[in-house]
């Protein structure tokens, strides 16, 4: 079973009507993420549709997205596996993470409207609140809220769906090894950082912050080598 949302995730984002396939999307993609779905497992949109009790057509969408995430891959006469975890593939990601990240922080920055404006404050301000309290669930939902705006209101279309494929494989990356060699406050606080530069509309302090967030990440993934 899926928890349910705590403090500070959808309120922060106008309500837009979500669709089966997008609910379907957002919860088989937390699975996979927070490895209730572990790498290899096998999954069918039977078994799926029962569980979320959404009906197998939207599942199958949602795997279809999934499957140009890289979080799943769909094999002739195997079916449907959770991809491995890969660390050459992860820091190669890194690599293109980085510019991209420092692109949109600009654009962000830039381009967000109020309400907008208001939305990254408000993730800041629960960014700082999971930071103090090491809640993982909550820094795990704000992340993917955080990525999705910024994403959104950089208004670069682009840079958007190139960020769109990194987003879910680094999420369960750090999630797989964070409570080994990660920092989860300093994560948040670093997160809390950007949303406030953008906020504050100002492009080159949200750069300098991206990277100093990017410069965390990478540490924390070399460290995963070394474990």
């Amino acid at each position: 079973m899926i928890p349910s949302d705590t403090g500070g995730g959808a309120e922060h984002q106008a309500e837009e009507p979500e669709t089966l396939t997008d609910r379907a999307y957002r919860q088989i993609e937390e699975l996979i993420v927070t490895l209730a779905l572990p790498p290899e497992t096998v999954l069918s949109e039977q078994s799926l549709a029962a569980k979320l009790a959404i009906g197998r057509t939207p599942i199958r969408e949602a795997l279809q997205r999934l499957a140009r995430d890289g979080l799943i891959v769909i094999l002739p006469r195997r079916g449907i596996l959770v991809s491995q975890i890969n660390i050459k593939r992860q820091m190669r990601l890194l690599e293109v993470r980085r510019e991209l990240e420092r692109l949109m922080a600009r654009g962000a920055a830039e381009r967000a409207t109020e309400e907008e404006i208001a939305q990254f404050a408000a993730i800041a301000r629960d960014m700082r609140r999971a930071s103090d309290k090491a809640d993982d669930m909550a820094f795990m939902r704000l992340d993917r809220e955080f990525n999705e705006l910024v994403s959104h209101s950089a208004r670069n279309e682009f840079a958007s769906r190139a960020m769109g494929l990194m987003h879910g494989l680094s999420r369960r990356f750090w999630y797989q090894h964070y409570r080994e060699v990660g920092d989860l406050p300093l994560s948040a606080r670093l997160h809390a950082e950007v949303a406030e530069a953008i906020a504050a509309r100002d492009p080159g302090a949200a750069a300098k912050a991206s990277d100093r967030l990017l410069d965390y990440i990478e540490s924390f993934t070399r460290k995963t080598i070394e474990t």
